[in-house]
């Protein structure tokens, strides 16, 4: 298939952004990453869609960025790419971590189950996160946009995945009230999960 658009497919390309230019990606896109699916879901199309980049999709799904990238121009008719720049998420246990210092769990599965974002209510608690204490994040899938997130907000993390489709982030209070910087209400909210 001919490329018909003028939209270049990158690691930093926005899944919606992808969808919108190349509709036809959107199955290939959920056959190469499964986690993908939702997006079939209105409200999931018009904010997880619309803010995840396909390196942090290829991280959801646990898939090599680089594939990605290049069964998704194939598609397309776009030259294919040699080097890709993969996120590192922490997956190695932190010096930081203590079991005995997680002060706050959060299980977000119920509320992403029924439809809602937990990004605000994340954000919040990491904004009165006591220093040296633990926020504990139970997802059923990675939460790259997040994690991002935090990270650029200079809090550290770890993922730690348990099963396939069960994760625990901790992020660590280093600083106090490293979050209110971010007060974009309408991006907390769009933020991806």
């Amino acid at each position: 298939m001919e490329a018909n658009n003028n939209l270049i497919i990158t690691p930093k390309t926005k899944v919606l952004q992808l969808i919108e230019a190349y509709p036809q990606l959107e199955d290939v896109l959920i056959g190469f990453v499964p986690a993908f699916k939702k997006l079939k879901n209105p409200l999931l199309r018009k904010t997880v869609a619309r803010i995840t980049t396909l390196q942090q999709a290829a991280s959801i799904g646990n898939v090599n960025v680089g594939d990605l990238i290049n069964k998704l121009r194939n598609e397309v008719g776009q030259e294919l790419i040699t080097e890709t720049m993969d996120t590192n998420y922490n997956t190695t246990k932190p010096e930081w971590f203590n079991e005995t210092k997680v002060k706050q769990e959060f299980d977000v599965r119920e509320m992403l189950a029924a439809g809602e974002h937990p990004v605000a209510q994340v954000m919040a608690d990491l904004n009165v996160l006591p220093t040296d204490t633990i926020y504990k994040l139970i997802a059923p899938f990675l939460p790259a946009p997040l994690i991002d997130k935090a990270t650029s907000l200079q809090v550290a993390h770890w993922v730690n995945q348990q099963e396939e489709q069960l994760y625990f982030i901790y992020f660590y209070g280093s600083t106090g009230n490293f979050v209110e910087a971010y007060s974009s209400t309408q991006e907390k909210t769009e933020l991806l999960f």
